[in-house]
């Protein structure tokens, strides 16, 4: 027999985008997330465009990603979007080691951080 069908994880009227292992602790990654939670895309993408953060330009990607499912895969018009969520998980930390005085070392962490965005269209939010 055929394995039953996954339900969907998010609404009808929303599609979403993830972007796994991103070298970036997950504390600066979500300072820009911050930045374009609850705004209309075009504004968010905008946002991005003239921030000063480095890896704005990998949310920028992600949000694009979000739009182009939205527009592709479930048939939503592109000019009612809003970012609905933007949430940042941990992912893996690599640990290294640094030498310092005397024999001894310390550890040097180096994380890595996911970030997942969610757009609806407007009508449905308001």
């Amino acid at each position: 027999m055929a394995q039953t069908k996954n339900p969907r994880r998010v609404a009808p009227t929303e599609a979403r985008a993830k972007l796994t292992n991103v070298r970036i602790s997950p504390q600066k990654l979500n300072l820009v997330a911050q930045s374009i939670r609850g705004l209309p895309v075009q504004k968010a993408l905008n946002e991005l465009e003239f921030s000063r953060k480095r890896i704005s330009t990998d949310v920028r990607k992600v949000l694009y990603s979000a739009v182009s499912n939205a527009e592709n895969n479930h048939n939503l018009d592109i000019d009612n979007l809003i970012v609905a969520e933007a949430f940042v998980g941990k992912n893996l930390v690599m640990k290294r080691f640094a030498s310092r005085a005397r024999g001894r070392s310390s550890r040097i962490l180096k994380p890595f951080a996911e970030i997942t965005i969610v757009v609806r269209e407007a009508g449905e939010a308001a």
